[in-house]
């Protein structure tokens, strides 16, 4: 039930809701929709108006006051008009995102894998992304059954994606059967080794939104990339 107080001598009413909201004992406000800045905006000239009202005619509202209390609520309202702002601009870029990532359909891209096909004795393209310079990145590659059939050093390599172009054979030089092989790879940095991100080409089979809402790409491969995270276009 909503309650009226009165204020000032000529027995004004203002509502008990909007004095709670004032002294901020309002429990309902913080969970209501009344937090937006329009609504605040609205409460703070309702209360202004009021304070207008009830003066003391010898004693008058500071006016620096006021405009100190006016400049705030400007405040709120500018915040408010900036946050519909950056949302309309964020669904713009999203829009120009996905606009560009669908120009990528059918393009074969370098992203993110650990897997690479050989088919008629050659091999997708592959390559490893690197944070930053490192003394060696030793790049793995192992069969279906498990068992590393070759390795690769790359040796001392500077920062950014390095292609490697990899001849389908054993260490020994035999020839590698067609099919999908694991690739890995072992970076060095400070003397410290760590693992590196493996890349390998596969074409653009659609584009899909992403849970944060970024565009994403289906590759043949089925693995599903960040559009960020493309290295290349091949």
């Amino acid at each position: 039930m909503t309650t009226n107080t009165s204020i000032g001598g000529n027995s004004a009413t203002v509502s008990q809701q909007l004095l709670d909201t004032m002294n901020g004992t309002n429990s309902s406000s913080s969970s209501a929709s009344g937090t937006s800045g329009a609504d605040l905006q609205q409460t703070f000239l309702q209360l202004l108006v009021a304070q207008l009202q009830n003066q003391d005619p010898t004693d008058p509202m500071d006016s620096s006051q006021m405009t100190s209390q006016l400049a705030q609520i400007n405040t709120v309202s500018g915040i408010q008009s900036l946050n519909d702002s950056l949302s309309s601009l964020s669904t713009q870029l999203s829009a120009g995102q996905n606009a560009q990532a669908a120009l990528l359909i059918g393009s074969t891209v370098l992203a993110p894998s650990s897997s690479v096909s050989v088919s008629d004795g050659a091999a997708t393209a592959i390559g490893v992304s690197l944070p930053a310079d490192v003394s060696d990145v030793t790049v793995t590659i192992t069969n279906s059954a498990g068992k590393v059939v070759n390795t690769v050093d790359l040796g001392p390599q500077s920062a950014g994606n390095v292609p490697l172009t990899w001849t389908p054979k054993d260490a020994q030089g035999n020839v590698l059967p067609d099919g999908t092989y694991t690739i890995s790879a072992t970076q060095t940095i400070n003397g410290k080794t760590s693992s590196a991100t493996t890349l390998a080409a596969s074409q653009v089979q659609s584009v899909i939104q992403q849970a944060d809402g970024s565009a994403g790409l289906a590759l043949s491969n089925g693995n599903t990339v960040p559009l960020s995270s493309v290295a290349a276009i091949l």
